[in-house]
């Protein structure tokens, strides 16, 4: 995503816009698009991304945001928790997948994580809870598309490179396999050889 640093958060709202509608085929309700284009311009922004606590930016996880959803004592300020729960879980999960896997964070974590904050939105939100539904309902796949979108414009070390062939060779997920191809690199998906 390095050429795209340049872009207002409103043209690069629009450009992943763009690249949504392009990869969803009409899938996607337009808000959902809308919603899912405006999350990933505002996480651009590390001052959106991350928390200021005790004189220092960290990245909040999101199993202490599912506790500060449980400790709200409104529904209102429940449901604002749970959408950061939720945005996050899908930005953070599609962009850096392999850093979590590092630390024994699998994507089932975030699917977890992110689909229950959504759906529980989609239930209890005063806006948008189509939008939330959408997003609880697809929240794997689209794990998997933004990650091919965002990824596309980005240069891979080896060890990430690894860590997706390793990701690929065991799910066969055609995401994954076509952001390989988009790297380089060559696929043989015909039936497993014995060793």
């Amino acid at each position: 995503m390095s050429h795209l640093h340049d872009l207002g958060r409103k043209d690069l709202a629009e450009y992943f816009r763009h690249q949504l509608e392009h990869e969803l085929n009409g899938e996607q309700q337009q808000e959902t698009r809308w919603y899912l284009g405006d999350l990933l311009a505002r996480f651009s922004r590390s001052d959106q991304l991350f928390s200021h606590c005790h004189g220092d930016f960290s990245l909040r996880p999101l199993a202490m945001l599912y506790d500060d959803a449980q400790q709200c004592s409104h529904e209102r300020e429940r449901c604002l928790v749970l959408r950061q729960l939720g945005d996050q879980a899908l930005f953070m999960g599609a962009l850096f997948p392999e850093h979590y896997a590092g630390k024994g964070i699998q994507r089932d974590y975030f699917i977890g994580m992110g689909g229950g904050a959504y759906e529980y939105l989609s239930h209890h939100a005063h806006t948008l809870k189509q939008v939330f539904a959408e997003l609880a309902e697809r929240f794997a796949h689209l794990l998997e598309l933004l990650a091919h979108i965002c990824q596309r414009h980005r240069r891979y070390s080896a060890s990430e490179v690894m860590a997706l062939y390793q990701r690929w060779h065991h799910s066969r997920n055609p995401v994954l396999a076509e952001q390989l191809r988009s790297i380089g690199i060559n696929l043989d998906e015909g039936p497993q050889r014995p060793h």
